[in-house]
Formats: C-alpha cells, sequence, structure tokens
C-alpha cells in the first residue's frame, strides 16, 4: 500500500460495533430518572450555551455512561452528572475554537486515525512529539481531541481506544506525572465510560517510575482496560493499523493534510461551533428550533431504550 496523507473516518467493512448494551428495566427506569434530573437543573433558554448543554445531554450514550460509571447508584449518578454539567459550562469542550490549540496539533503528537476491530475510533498518543511548553493549552488539544474522537463514533459506539507508542520518548518529553494525573482526572471524571482500551506500546523500562506513579490515581475500571505491549492486531483491523505498529496502513501524518481533514469531516468552524450540514448528516449543529428540555429528554431515553 503506498504512503498517503488521507485519515481513516469510517470503520473497517463488516465491523460489528460492540459492546452491544442491553438494560434491564430497571436500569432502563434509572437512566430515565438520571434524564429527568440533568434536565432539572439544565441552563435556561436564554443562556448562550443552552443549546450546547442539550445537546450533549440528549446525545444517547451521555446519561447510560454516567449511571454505569456509578455503578447504578442515582444518587452517586446524580453528583457526576451534575459536575460535569458544570464543568463543561466553564471549560466549554464542545466549543473549543480550533485555532487556539492547533499549535499544539503541529508536530501529531495525538492523531485521530482509524478504528479497532469494535467500531471504536483510535486516538494515537505519541509523547516523544511533543512540541510546547506544559500549559493548560496541553490539556485543552486533548480535550478537543476526546469531542473530535466522539463525533466520529459510529452509531451505536460509545467509546474509544488510546494507543500510547512510546517509541523516541524521552525523559524532557513525557508527560509530567501532575499532568497525566490531570489529564486522568479529565477523562474519570468529565468522559465515564469513554475508555473502552488503552494500549500502551514500545514503552522503555525508564518509564516505567511513570506508570508507578500515577497508578494510585487509576480506578479499577480504568487500569483493567490498559494494556501493556499487547498484540495490537488482535484488536485493529490491519488495513486500519499503522504500519509502524504492524498494520498495512501506510499513513505519513502532514500537519495541513491531517487538521483540514478533521476540521471537515467533524464539520468544525473556525469559531468552535458546528458548519451547517444538510438534513440527516452529523455531526449536527444546533438548530434555533429546539425542544423542550421535558420534550427533548424523552426522546433521548427513547433512542436510547429502543437500540
Amino acid at each position: 500500500m503506498a504512503k498517503t496523507h488521507r485519515i481513516l473516518t469510517q470503520p473497517a467493512p463488516g465491523t460489528q460495533v460492540a459492546p452491544v448494551r442491553n438494560y434491564s428495566d430497571e436500569e432502563k427506569q434509572k437512566i430515565k430518572a438520571l434524564g429527568e434530573y440533568a434536565h432539572s437543573i439544565i441552563l435556561p433558554r436564554s443562556d448562550p450555551y443552552y443549546e450546547w448543554e442539550l445537546r450533549w445531554l440528549n446525545k444517547p450514550d451521555t446519561l447510560p455512561r454516567y449511571m454505569r460509571a456509578a455503578k447504578w447508584n442515582f444518587e452517586e449518578a446524580k453528583k457526576r452528572i451534575k459536575a460535569t454539567m458544570e464543568w463543561r459550562r466553564e471549560y466549554k469542550p464542545d466549543l473549543i475554537p480550533p485555532h487556539e490549540i492547533k499549535i499544539e496539533d503541529e508536530g501529531g503528537k495525538i492523531i485521530i486515525n482509524g478504528f479497532d476491530k469494535d467500531g471504536r475510533p483510535i486516538i494515537y498518543m505519541n509523547p516523544g512529539r511533543q512540541n510546547t511548553e506544559t500549559s493548560p493549552r496541553q490539556l485543552r488539544h486533548l480535550v478537543w481531541c476526546l469531542e473530535r474522537a466522539k463525533d466520529l463514533m459510529p452509531p451505536g459506539q460509545e467509546s474509544v481506544v488510546i494507543l500510547i507508542d512510546y517509541k523516541t520518548t524521552t525523559l524532557r518529553t513525557n508527560p509530567s506525572i501532575s499532568t497525566a494525573r490531570k489529564v486522568l482526572h479529565i477523562l474519570q471524571e468529565h468522559y465515564p465510560e469513554t475508555l473502552g482500551r488503552g494500549l500502551v506500546v514500545n514503552l522503555p523500562t525508564l518509564l516505567n517510575f511513570f506508570y508507578k506513579g500515577i497508578s494510585p490515581f487509576l480506578d479499577p475500571v480504568t487500569r483493567d482496560k490498559i494494556r501493556f505491549n499487547p498484540n495490537v492486531l488482535d484488536l485493529i483491523p490491519k488495513e486500519q493499523l499503522i504500519t509502524e505498529l504492524g498494520g498495512e496502513y501506510d499513513y505519513e501524518f502532514d500537519h495541513e493534510e491531517y487538521w483540514n481533514q478533521i476540521l471537515d469531516v467533524c464539520a468544525i468552524a473556525p469559531d468552535g461551533t458546528r458548519v451547517n450540514r444538510g438534513a440527516g448528516e452529523s455531526p449536527e449543529a444546533p438548530s434555533g428550533d429546539i425542544a423542550e428540555p421535558e420534550e427533548s429528554g424523552k426522546r433521548a431515553f427513547n433512542s436510547e431504550m429502543n437500540r
């Protein structure tokens, strides 16, 4: 296969999205109740962020993820989703303007490209390509990438693969334990049940201390999803896996090519909002014709329950 700058934005043909989640009647009622609670504390319609908060709440995976993360403890799920709603209002992760974090993307330290055998988008992290000094912008870039990976999820998929390749990583380019803790906090608290698999490859012995340092901050669910030096071809189709890791997809990173493709396929406007698209295309931008919270909650709930 010839080298290409084109990224893969759809799973391999014939991919069956997994896992398929079936909920009991009791679990469905808890998801419904959580939706009613979340809509009871939603921003007023006059707030500029209202449409985006409603858009997030109405995604079919949002409520079930928080219930599963809380192990179906309703009061705990309420606390968790309320905390994330407050965080999203301040951080506005779905409205980060591309120009704000573009410099972080120039070296290819985070690349969204391809899908695993279960239809999860792959986020490649390459610490050896670090090109900036530690700053809050690095975290915003990571969050922006998580949002774009979620944009690329096929219907029914709720999680991503994070593949960390330590080839060429040094002590200088590896993120600090402090930065890693902040990343884990965001991922575990505000993107619960979003990590489907964490794959770590080419980890040098020199950096074993790093994982020992962050291990206390990994919740058991996250820890169980991390694999060190796995046979990646057991998890990712060879036509979706880059050649450097044993696949047949001969991808070569070019910043401008990659950047423009991600913005286009995810319909990201220069101000961070969404480019309007035709009916039925995704990702959708919020429109002025938005259902009232109660109606919207029912629609999202019914969509999830009829899967």
